[in-house]
C-alpha cells in the first residue's frame, strides 16, 4: 500500500535502513486498520518522491513489526519520526500535514 519510491522498514531491517542510514530517513509508523494512518499515506508516498535521492522516507506496520514499535514507544499511530545520524530530531504523533512534515525533512538535510 506504498508508492513506488516509500521504502518498507521492518524490525530486521529497521537498524540497517534507519539508525545506520548516511541520509536522514522519516518513518511513518502505521496498520493497515487505522483510518488517519491510510488518511496519511498518500502525502507519505508524495514526500518519499519528492526527496528521493536525499532522504529515506518509508513505513512501519505496527502490527508486524512489534520490537521496533515498543524500542520507540509507539502509543498512538499515525506517528511519524525524522531521523538523522540514527537520532529522532522530530516526532508528529496523529493526522500531520504535507507542510510540517516537509520542513522537518528540509531543517535536517
Amino acid at each position: 500500500m506504498a508508492g513506488p519510491a516509500t521504502l518498507e522498514f521492518t524490525d530486521s531491517n529497521f537498524d540497517r535502513e534507519v539508525i545506520n542510514s548516511p541520509v536522514p530517513v522519516v518513518v511513518d509508523f502505521w496498520a493497515e486498520w487505522c483510518m488517519p494512518c491510510r488518511m496519511l499515506g498518500p502525502t507519505i508516498d508524495q514526500l518519499a518522491a519528492e526527496f528521493q535521492g536525499k532522504a529515506k522516507v518509508g513505513k512501519v506496520d505496527t502490527d508486524s513489526n512489534r520490537d521496533v514499535s515498543v524500542k520507540f514507544g509507539i502509543q498512538s499511530i499515525p506517528t511519524v519520526m525524522v531521523f538523522k545520524d540514527g537520532k529522532v530530531t522530530k516526532k508528529f504523533v496523529g493526522l500531520t500535514n504535507k507542510e510540517d512534515l516537509k520542513a522537518a525533512i528540509n531543517a535536517v538535510l
